[in-house]
């Protein structure tokens, strides 16, 4: 079992290839707005983070994990866009950016 330190600060894992497509490809202006949340993310602790009404850090129950991961979440990532992620350790392992809100739900 992994320690989970809420008061420490957030490290990024971008290496999911399925996020970088997705971050890469959006719009110029949608893509900075992510960057900059990226940035302010990687300045906060995790109580700052689960606590950020801005980011919106929300359980995703309606999708079906793999073995080695407790829960995934949603955040939003830009005005209209959320990310889905998951905690592991001081990680949060971003997975991919959904194209709408309902799809990141698993609605559509």
């Amino acid at each position: 079992m992994i320690k989970r330190d809420t008061d420490a600060l957030i490290r990024l894992d971008l290496n999911n290839p399925v996020f970088q497509q997705n971050l890469l490809t959006l719009p110029k202006p949608e893509r900075h707005s992510a960057l900059e949340t990226l940035n302010k993310i990687r300045q906060m602790t995790w109580n700052q983070l689960y606590g950020d009404h801005g980011l919106k850090w929300e359980k995703i129950t309606s999708v079906k994990l793999p073995t080695d991961i407790d829960a995934v979440y949603s955040l939003r990532i830009t005005q209209s866009r959320r990310a889905i992620a998951y905690r592991d350790g001081d990680f949060i392992r971003l997975l991919t950016v959904a194209p709408d809100h309902d799809a990141t739900y698993g609605k559509k």
